[in-house]
């Protein structure tokens, strides 16, 4: 809308519609009434107010200033621009001449006003019909709220609507940094090789030298050889991008060194979505478990104070981590593992239809949580539908759940929790389990958690670990957990890091973002 900018502030009513606004209301209230009547919220909003204007009025320019300027800034959010298209609205005050053209643009521009707040307050998009594995139950503010609050501050109401979160802003700076970048040709070419370690020369060297150079991570050099300044800017690089930080360019490495900017855009875009169905508070404590990243966090007052390694669902259906927001309320030191029926009768009964004592390490249940005699079974009468048993692992060294389980109790029965299987941690990608996440340092994990309600947290828990008897320790005060996806966000230092797209969600979000009408481009409006 490069047109927007200069007319805003300059914006004065044609000689016509100043003339109808003093004419007689009956028309203009039949045409406001006929245009509203598709939406109740705007029909509910007039009548209520007697349909007194809130944009046509000779007195409202400052409401419809605060708007259109608004409106105007649309695309640094990432939003769909033409759902409001200022540029429109601004065409239609200049050509009114009518009462009836009065009240059709008075409701147009509420419409435009109602659809902005919406997208900024609670995203574009419904997250659960994107992508089925995205349960997130995103807030939404009623309209005629929003239309009051509008109504009392117009230019406070609007600085209100996007997310507080700084991360919001900090992509916000990142998207225009970006399109600047599409502007003046990116990072250059793309590296032409597969592997270059330390020593390297030639002219795919050179051109990894420039890309580091363009992208910030290498100060100015004309080195042609593989030296040591180039590794370190190589492993700067792989830190921010989640990946092993050995400083050698291998495959995996110039494969995102070579991505360009319009891709990380995307991601930026997506980031910016998933920060509008957040929400307003995320807990001044909270639990912070990004997919992508592999990692869990507990976050105090806005600053990590615990990080640890996580191990995240597989990437093949039903067993894909699910992203929501819950409260951790206790954990269980010694746990028993409930086996999940579809791990029952997927995995283990298709085992026991061969062997019935296979998966020995497991109680076969009853409905009445009594330990049934595997030899008085005939397995292989049942099938995934009628097996008439669980399987429990009892609390030991070798449980699939470890020695401790963090619980938020939610309907897709996932929780944080520990892993005989250690050697997964060392992995630079870790989508392993069946959809709960395992964290490196359990032990660690819950002494922050119960330093906030004991001076001695590892003593606590230590005491009840060594009673090799299942215990529930609560939390006093219950911790926000959230499980995320952000394949754009900053560090701590504010420097922005990228991941890979684990599951595939951030393209879907991406392309309903586009059919929604979000473009990509380098510095709309």
């Amino acid at each position: 809308m490069p047109a927007v900018a200069a007319l805003l502030f300059t914006l004065a009513l044609a000689p016509g519609f100043a003339a109808v606004a003093e004419a007689q209301v009956t028309p203009f209230t039949r045409s406001l009434s006929e245009a509203a009547s598709r939406d109740e919220a705007i029909a509910a909003f007039y009548r209520d107010r007697g349909y007194r204007p809130l944009w046509t009025g000779a007195e409202d320019s400052a409401r419809r200033e605060a708007l259109l300027s608004a409106l105007s800034r649309a695309a640094d959010h990432g939003l769909p621009v033409q759902r409001y298209d200022a540029a429109a609205l601004i065409a239609g005050f200049r050509a009114a001449a009518t009462e009836g053209d009065r009240g059709r643009l008075e409701v147009a521009m509420t419409r435009a006003l109602v659809s902005y707040a919406h997208d900024l307050q609670s995203g574009v998009l419904e997250p659960g019909k994107v992508d089925p594995g995205i349960k997130r139950e995103v807030e939404k503010q009623d309209p005629l709220l929003n239309l009051a609050a509008f109504e009392r501050d117009p230019a406070g109401f609007l600085k209100s609507l996007p997310p507080k979160d700084p991360e919001y802003a900090r992509l916000v700076k990142e998207k225009i940094r970006l399109e600047r970048l599409m502007l003046s040709g990116g990072w250059g070419p793309e590296v032409p090789a597969t592997k270059l370690e330390p020593g390297a020369g030639g002219p795919a060297l050179v051109a990894l030298r420039d890309r580091l150079m363009a992208m910030g991570y290498l100060d100015r050099s004309a080195t042609s050889v593989y030296d040591e300044r180039i590794r370190a800017a190589v492993a700067a690089f792989q830190l921010d991008h989640g990946l092993e930080a050995d400083g050698v360019a291998g495959q995996g490495t110039l494969a995102e060194i070579n991505i360009p900017p319009q891709e990380r855009l995307k991601s930026v875009l997506v980031a910016m979505e998933r920060e509008r169905w957040m929400g307003r508070d995320l807990g001044r404590r909270h639990i912070w478990v990004n997919l992508t990243d592999f990692r869990t966090r507990i976050v105090d007052e806005g600053k990590v104070t615990f990080e640890t390694r996580s191990v995240i669902g597989k990437d093949v259906p039903d067993m894909r981590s699910p992203e929501f927001s819950d409260q951790m309320d206790y954990m269980v030191i010694n746990p028993s593992w409930n086996v999940p029926r579809s791990i029952t009768t997927k995995e283990y009964l298709p085992l026991m239809q061969r062997n019935p004592n296979a998966a020995s390490h497991l109680v076969l249940v009853d409905r009445n949580g009594r330990a049934v005699n595997r030899g008085a079974v005939n397995f292989n009468a049942y099938n995934a539908r009628n097996f008439p048993f669980s399987m429990r692992q009892p609390p030991s060294d070798g449980n699939a759940l470890g020695l401790v389980k963090f619980m938020f109790p939610n309907q897709w029965n996932i929780y944080l929790h520990d892993t005989p299987s250690k050697s997964l941690f060392d992995r630079e990608a870790r989508a392993f389990s069946h959809g709960c996440i395992r964290l490196a340092d359990p032990f660690d994990f819950a002494y922050a958690l119960l330093a906030a309600q004991t001076d001695d947290p590892e003593g606590l828990f230590q005491g009840h670990l060594r009673s090799g008897k299942e215990t529930v320790v609560r939390l006093d005060q219950p911790v926000p957990v959230h499980l995320v996806y952000f394949t754009a966000y900053s560090s701590a230092k504010g420097k922005m890091n990228y991941r890979r797209d684990v599951y595939g969600r951030d393209g879907v979000i991406y392309e309903a973002l586009t059919a929604a009408g979000v473009v990509l481009g380098p510095l709309q409006g």
